[in-house]
């Protein structure tokens, strides 16, 4: 391409929305122009980088022996409502509807439902398994915030496989076929990352790992561990060691009115020394993933917040207000099954004790609360947060928190598609012994124009943009200087610019 004819415009100065260093980058390069609050227009520089980056994705699915296929933007939303996804649409997802003569239809802000049905159509056969489809479409998610450019925008582009397999087993030799592409893509686009352990939220599955890449203007943490090499979302990192339990006491009650609230309570005890890792925070949420409303009570020690399981909600006051012996600013752990509400813990809980909590009672708590004397956890869970420094649950030594950006997120959705409630219709294979079983699936993401901004972030410098030779829109950049003067410089660059054309 001769600059004469490349439509190309930069700017001397980056727009007043751009806050980080690949979103002014990339605007004044003249890679990518904004038309909406997140929506965005590739300029031929851009859209080179965009299928170079596309085309390394590609290689590697293919190499892993993933077959491209193209699915619809638009998806019936009776799929989401068959597979138990609709009231998490516009939550999670922040999914676009569209009505039309046919119905409602949802913008494709994932693909878990089509491509199963998809699949279920056409693979009733052992003997057709593993597969693994991938396509590489574009997405679109209603952000509240778009920012940062093309790390969270409406419409993006993304690749997205999913693997099909007759047996857990399968799934796994899948999940790690799939997850050792996506180092090498990582890899190949000069990307310093670490797969992370992480939560599942709505798309479903237990097992399943993100892709970090530091980056200063990362909206995600994870803690990392430099002794030993834990890494995990600091949505899913557990807290290691714990406290020491302190000498047993008696369950004392007092009388602590105005005081709800752990900074509270810490003050009106200060002369036992009281401090807020010794409180009980008790936390009351709603759980609606099973079409109901359970009470559910998290358990966490009082210097930590509690990270909400998905699924979950905190109380509102008109929750409080049908529950009564809930009071709130001061529950406690005691008796609460018998009011038919479950009770979920971290792990830390039952390393520490005896505590300071609440009373379920106004103006009222206890000191002396006692694990498994005085109340009892139907759950443990990971449920509180984590800080620099804590104990890494593997080795002991201290954790640090990264600041980073998700490029790749892979997941081990089992039979959350093909089995039980939010099954897809025929998503099942029949065995040798000609009985049917459902599939196990897996699902990988990449973030494809989000990766142009990734590898924006880690290459530059005060010049400028500097990509990686694998992902760069030219490998040359010819320059005729005199030509003007002298013609036969004119005349070798020419020839010089059709060999490398033609090479």
């Amino acid at each position: 391409m001769r600059m004469s004819r490349l439509l190309l415009r930069t700017l001397r100065e980056a727009p007043s929305d751009a806050e980080a260093a690949s979103h002014k980058l990339l605007v004044r390069a003249g890679y990518i122009r904004r038309l909406a609050s997140g929506v965005y227009t590739y300029l031929p520089l851009g859209h080179r980088l965009l299928q170079h980056i596309t085309a390394v994705v590609r290689a590697e699915m293919d190499a892993a022996g993933a077959q491209e296929i193209l699915m619809p933007i638009l998806q019936p939303h009776e799929l989401w409502v068959q597979s138990g996804r609709a009231g998490v649409l516009a939550t999670d997802y922040h999914g676009f509807t569209v009505e039309a003569r046919g119905g409602t239809f949802v913008l494709g802000p994932t693909h878990e439902e089509v491509v199963t049905a998809t699949v279920a159509a056409e693979i009733d056969s052992y003997r057709d398994l593993p597969l693994n489809v991938y396509q590489i479409q574009s997405k679109f998610r209603d952000e509240a915030r778009p920012r940062f450019g093309l790390l969270r925008g409406r419409e993006f582009v993304m690749k997205d496989a999913y693997s099909f397999d007759a047996s857990q087993e399968g799934m796994k030799a899948s999940y790690k076929l799939m997850y050792d592409a996506y180092c090498r893509v990582f890899e190949r686009c000069g990307l310093e990352y670490s797969p992370v352990e992480s939560l599942a939220g709505a798309i479903g599955g237990d097992v399943n790992n993100e892709f970090m890449v530091p980056s200063p203007i990362g909206e995600d943490q994870f803690a990392s561990c430099p002794a030993c090499g834990y890494a995990a979302n600091i949505e899913a990192a557990q807290v290691g060691g714990g406290g020491t339990p302190g000498p047993a006491e008696e369950l004392t009650e007092h009388h602590t009115p105005g005081r709800p609230g752990v900074k509270a309570v810490v003050e009106y005890f200060a002369d036992r020394g009281l401090t807020s890792a010794q409180m009980l925070k008790c936390i009351a949420l709603i759980d609606e993933t099973g079409g109901g409303q359970q009470v559910v009570i998290a358990l966490v020690p009082g210097d930590r917040e509690v990270r909400v399981p998905p699924g979950l909600r905190a109380f509102e006051e008109a929750d409080f207000a049908a529950h009564p012996e809930l009071v709130k600013g001061y529950i406690g752990p005691m008796g609460l099954q018998s009011h038919g509400i479950r009770v979920m813990a971290d792990p830390t809980v039952r390393e520490s004790g005896p505590w300071t909590t609440g009373a379920n009672k106004a103006d009222h708590h206890v000191t002396g609360a006692t694990l498994d004397r005085d109340f009892s956890v139907d759950e443990w869970a990971g449920l509180a947060s984590i800080a620099a420094g804590d104990p890494c649950p593997r080795c002991g030594k201290p954790i640090e928190l990264v600041r980073s950006v998700e490029a790749g997120h892979c997941f081990q959705l089992g039979l959350r598609y093909t089995d039980g409630d939010g099954a897809i219709p025929g998503a099942t294979y029949v065995d040798e012994a000609g009985e049917e079983h459902p599939y196990w699936m897996g699902c990988y993401g990449i973030g494809v124009s989000r990766l142009v901004a990734v590898i924006a972030e880690a290459h530059h410098d005060d010049a400028g943009l500097a990509w990686p030779e694998s992902v760069a829109p030219y490998q040359v950049h010819l320059l005729s200087l005199g030509a003007g003067r002298a013609p036969e410089v004119a005349t070798a660059a020419d020839a010089l610019y059709a060999e490398l054309t033609a090479a």
